[in-house]
């Protein structure tokens, strides 16, 4: 996989899944797109006007708790949000953005070498996260190999058509 290059938008810890995607929504619309336009807007009105896809979420840790709810990863990744990068994350949410092909990387430490606005680069194969800006890489849990191919398809769905396609078994873990 390519490096992810991309502008970061720095949250702090315990962002909720009703702060990235809110719950009034869940029963308007199930529309992807349209998903995309609720981005933070509860708690961060200018998200919308101010992100631009290819931007990366840098957070502290815990990102993603709450709810179960797929929505906010799903928001997020059509809103074009290149990856997310955390201190940690809440495990369903962690899965389901791999689901969904929304590359996430645990980096202790990240939110205390990066800014708002800095700009980043994600290597999800080697597992690092290095600052334009001073040279300097954050080190990374690295995702697995065959999470790294779900990523590279396009998410868990993309993934099972490409290896059902190869012939059966083949790819998928």
């Amino acid at each position: 996989m390519e490096p992810i290059k991309g502008r970061v938008y720095k949250f702090g810890d315990d962002i909720n899944t009703d702060v990235i995607y809110p719950g009034k929504y869940l029963s308007i619309t199930t529309d992807r797109e349209e998903m995309a336009k609720h981005c933070f807007e509860t708690v961060y009105p200018a998200f919308l006007k101010d992100a631009r896809p290819g931007d990366i979420i840098v957070a502290g840790r815990n990102f993603g708790c709450g709810s179960s709810r797929e929505q906010a990863a799903t928001c997020l990744r059509y809103f074009g949000i290149a990856g997310v990068v955390a201190e940690s994350f809440a495990r369903i949410f962690y899965r389901n953005a791999i689901n969904l092909g929304l590359p996430v990387l645990v980096a202790p430490g990240i939110t205390r070498v990066v800014q708002h606005g800095d700009t980043i680069v994600i290597d999800l194969e080697k597992g690092s996260v290095t600052h334009t800006r001073t040279g300097t890489t954050t080190e990374s849990s690295r995702l697995p190999d065959f999470v790294l191919g779900i990523l590279q398809d396009g998410g868990l769905i993309a993934h099972l058509r490409r290896s059902l396609s190869r012939g059966g078994e083949q790819g998928v873990e």
